[in-house]
């Protein structure tokens, strides 16, 4: 389907849609269900234009006070882009596959800044292009099956969707260490470090949302369901995060990591340090350039950087190794363009933020 072709109409309560993403009106709610349950609900370009439009609609609505964004599958609320086309695609058709990231960047923008409250439901898997269709929203809801990571670098790419803007808000440089380590959070350290704002359970969502739909005002119905998810193992480990992913360069992060073995700390450093060994180390560059330079900047600022970034990732090999060796093929030996972080030059990393050919993302 063409984006331009997407389009709703309202019949009554219900409305016409695309069927890999369903919007509802329902009570003084206007409900975004993401239904691609045998995709783990990869967004698609058409997902995204149509899930834009809308929110614009339901802005002008008077009956709809908020927006429940939630999914049709058991397992996951959204694993992340569909980014397998964009890899067949090659860096040969690099204008065929900027225009998705471009409004996916457009539509992360416009969330963040959306009026009326965005209420994520997450029960499941939230990874990569799932994050960015909910960590910018006012309501992050997540239950004990939640499953937070932004894996991007083990693909030869990089913590996109917003990244830039919300990993350096996370404590005690925690958003730096999921950059480069790819690492999954649970319930409560999602919680702890900020990318949920509420603990729910598991059995109480389906009751949380009728009472959602029911309510003007979304703040005591999410404080009526939220629980307490019990002690963050990742503030248990925040202080040698810190002081680890804190450094001021990814060789400075290594080096703090290997002083570490042998210590208390070994596994933990022994487990980062084989985590970074195994990623593109042109990803880890940018993505570490990436979350600092993030720090301070708008949710606008940061998504151009952002689309500067992936303009340059479309034309490298990093990105189209990791995916055939991941995704398509599956043997997890991804043959990097650098062996190791020492051997990439600045002018490499820099070339990522750099304004394209095509010019900077416009809103």
């Amino acid at each position: 389907m063409n984006r331009h072709s997407v389009q709703q109409e309202y019949a009554g309560e219900a409305l016409s849609e695309i069927t890999d993403v369903l919007f509802e009106e329902k009570g003084h709610a206007g409900l975004i269900i993401l239904n691609r349950p045998k995709a783990l609900n990869a967004l698609t370009h058409e997902i995204v234009v149509a899930m834009h439009r809308q929110l614009e609609r339901w802005l002008i609505e008077d009956k709809i006070h908020h927006v429940i964004i939630k999914s049709n599958s058991e397992k996951a609320f959204c694993a992340g882009g569909d980014i397998r086309q964009v890899a067949e695609n090659g860096p040969e058709k690099i204008d065929e596959s900027l225009p998705f990231f471009a409004d996916e960047y457009r539509l992360n923008t416009y969330m963040e800044s959306y009026p009326k409250p965005l209420i994520a439901l997450i029960d499941g898997i939230v990874m990569g292009g799932g994050v960015g269709i909910s960590v910018h929203g006012a309501y992050r809801v997540g239950s004990e099956k939640i499953m937070f990571a932004m894996p991007e670098t083990a693909i030869g790419f990089f913590p996109d969707v917003g990244g830039s803007h919300f990993l350096p808000k996370m404590p005690n440089h925690t958003g730096m260490y999921c950059a480069m380590t790819g690492e999954r959070l649970r319930q409560a350290d999602c919680y702890w470090s900020g990318i949920l704002t509420h603990a729910v359970r598991s059995e109480d969502m389906a009751a949380l949302e009728e009472a959602l739909c029911d309510a003007q005002d979304a703040e005591p119905v999410l404080a009526r369901y939220a629980i307490d998810p019990g002690p963050a193992p990742l503030h248990a480990k925040a202080e040698v995060v810190e002081a680890c992913f804190g450094a001021d360069s990814t060789l400075q992060v290594v080096d703090r990591l290997r002083k570490l073995l042998g210590t208390e700390h070994n596994d933990f450093a022994a487990a980062a340090l084989e985590t970074i060994s195994k990623r593109s180390p042109l990803s880890m560059e940018v993505a570490f350039q990436q979350v600092r330079r993030g720090e301070g900047l708008s949710m606008k600022e940061c998504m151009v950087m952002e689309h500067r970034i992936v303009s340059q990732i479309l034309l490298g090999k990093d990105f189209y190794e990791g995916v055939r060796a991941v995704i398509i093929d599956k043997d997890h030996a991804p043959k990097w363009q650098h062996s190791s972080l020492e051997e990439i030059k600045t002018v490499d990393v820099e070339a990522h933020f750099m304004p394209p050919k095509g010019g900077d993302l416009v809103f």
